[in-house]
């Protein structure tokens, strides 16, 4: 069990944000033999693209470094900065003190009774083994999780804009306590399953939550507590069409159904649609049936309402990009 315990001032700083370095590490663990079973059709199409792309050698590296069935790995694996892109994140990577690489990695690497040279060379800080880790980290993720990210990654943002909603409707307390049933929130502790027994004081540093489609079952927190604190949980699935179908676009062209994609721009009730498109509850939720068809929109149950949100593609198609 974690036990995250909170001051007033964390509970000012707690937000919700995506990071592609902890999709990529935890996509690692999945494609690995001990993956969890729903992944299985994900893992078939990931493994093939590791070997059309010739990327076995780095899976091996950072599977190496973060093993899927460890109870650690290195947290200069995933800089903080990687929540402003993956280009951002590996920059960090780069630049990781010797001090701390060379911490992190006899940690990790403490029991081994041999390992490989290039560990040791990533320990004394040698740039062109950090610029190759990070080069491999990047064509992993170009590989194996960003082709998901539209159709799998609904998940996610779904997950986002449902805890948006409860922290705009019911402060950082409503948002903390919309993890359930996965996480407790019992003021002014959040509990939460964990493979050991750990308690972990904020200390006015506050909280990064972080959806994620690859953690299974059980969150991941950053080992070291004197870091700015990170908390990666799974994205709870969606109720969604698989992929999307260009000939279901067709009955979207009309101004009611523009008005339908924009007023889902956040998650909102079937009635709260209603309300803004003066409809009937049936006409919304029909409309939004329809999206979500097409793939532009993803549907969750949370408590005992049904709320409605764009996916990742209906975003893109409202926005742009």
């Amino acid at each position: 069990m974690l036990r995250i315990h909170f001051t007033d001032r964390d509970l000012a700083k707690v937000h919700v944000a995506t990071d592609p370095l902890w999709d990529m590490v935890l996509a690692v663990h999945q494609l690995g033999a001990g993956g969890a079973a729903a992944f299985s059709a994900w893992r078939r199409r990931a493994a093939a693209a590791v070997t059309g792309a010739q990327l076995a050698a780095d899976v091996r590296m950072v599977r190496l470094l973060a093993p899927e069935r460890a109870g650690y790995f290195p947290d200069f694996l995933t800089p903080a900065s990687a929540r402003d892109g993956m280009r951002a994140g590996l920059d960090e990577l780069c630049r990781t003190p010797h001090r701390r690489l060379a911490d992190e990695l006899t940690t990790a690497f403490a029991r081994h009774h041999q390992v490989p040279g290039w560990i040791h060379e990533l320990a004394d800080g040698r740039a062109n083994r950090l610029e190759r880790l990070a080069l491999a980290m990047g064509r992993i993720h170009r590989a194996v999780v960003a082709p998901a990210w539209s159709s799998g990654m609904a998940a996610v943002e779904t997950d986002r804009a449902i805890r948006l909603r409860a922290l705009r409707d019911h402060g950082a307390e409503g948002l903390l306590t919309s993890l359930r049933p996965l996480m407790q929130w019992e003021p002014p502790v959040l509990e939460a399953p964990y493979p050991e027994r750990r308690d972990l004081y904020l200390d006015g540093r506050g909280l990064c939550l972080v959806p994620s489609r690859f953690c299974w079952r059980m969150p991941v927190a950053l080992a070291d507590p004197a870091l700015p604190q990170v908390l990666v949980y799974p994205a709870a699935p969606t109720e969604t069409a698989s992929g999307g179908d260009l000939r279901a676009l067709a009955p979207l062209l009309g101004r009611t159904r523009a008005r339908v994609l924009a007023a889902l721009d956040g998650a909102v009730t079937t009635g709260e649609l209603a309300a803004v498109l003066s409809v009937s509850a049936s006409s919304a939720s029909e409309h939004v049936a329809v999206l979500r068809t097409a793939g532009l929109a993803v549907t969750r149950r949370v408590d005992n309402r049904v709320l409605h949100s764009l996916s990742p593609l209906g975003r893109h198609l409202l926005h742009g990009g």
